[in-house]
């Protein structure tokens, strides 16, 4: 598999992980239980466009940032790994399926909390979008291709909500909960990869012996 295909696959499960759209539609599904139709899929358009924006603000503009105030880009790695880690162990034990009791503050859009924030575009989606698009790791190109893999998964979580009722009729919130550990799982070899990259240390490392 060509390098390109190998960073596209390890962005579209980071992201899509970190994004977690299965968890959304669930969340989705139950505080929108008693809108129409047509209130739906504004408030799905809604979030997703406020969760865009917040993502893609921190892919550009995140590491200018830190830069600013002294903070290695290594050390955003080793952090970064260590609170995806938190994360995907958050999903694989079920602590993260407590957010879908969370009621909006009376007055507030449900399309910015909980659902764009912290639903979609929470600290772990944040911290990816960062690690992702290093400066002085990937070229200008790989880090577009890192952009139009999150507009594609926030695309693929826009589908899901608008089919959120059919989606878990199908696959019932027991189905979803398990593709949520699965995520959780596949979130933590993700974060132990980056912990161990930014590090040097592991086997697929240039200059270290198998």
């Amino acid at each position: 598999m060509s390098p390109l295909l190998i960073k596209i696959s390890k962005d579209f499960a980071t992201l899509f992980t970190t994004i977690n759209p299965i968890a959304t539609l669930a969340l989705f599904a139950g505080l929108t239980a008693s809108f129409t139709r047509a209130e739906r899929h504004w408030t799905a358009l809604r979030a997703c466009i406020y969760a865009t924006v917040i993502l893609v603000v921190a892919m550009t503009a995140g590491q200018v940032i830190l830069d600013a105030i002294g903070i290695h880009m290594h050390s955003l790695k080793v952090a970064g790994g260590i609170i995806l880690f938190l994360f995907g162990v958050q999903m694989l034990f079920g602590t993260m399926d407590e957010k879908t009791g969370r009621s909006p503050e009376e007055g507030r859009d449900l399309a910015v909390f909980p659902l764009a924030v912290p639903s979609i575009a929470g600290g772990g989606a944040i911290m990816a979008a960062i690690v992702l698009t290093d400066n002085d790791v990937y070229t200008v190109p790989e880090r577009i291709e890192t952009g139009v893999v999150l507009l594609v998964v926030l695309f693929l979580t826009y589908l899901l909500l608008l089919f959120s009722d059919a989606i878990l009729r199908v696959i019932g919130r027991q189905g979803a909960s398990v593709l949520v550990r699965v995520m959780g799982l596949i979130l933590c070899s993700l974060a132990v990869e980056i912990v161990l990259t930014a590090l040097g240390v592991g086997g697929w490392t240039p200059g270290v012996p198998k």
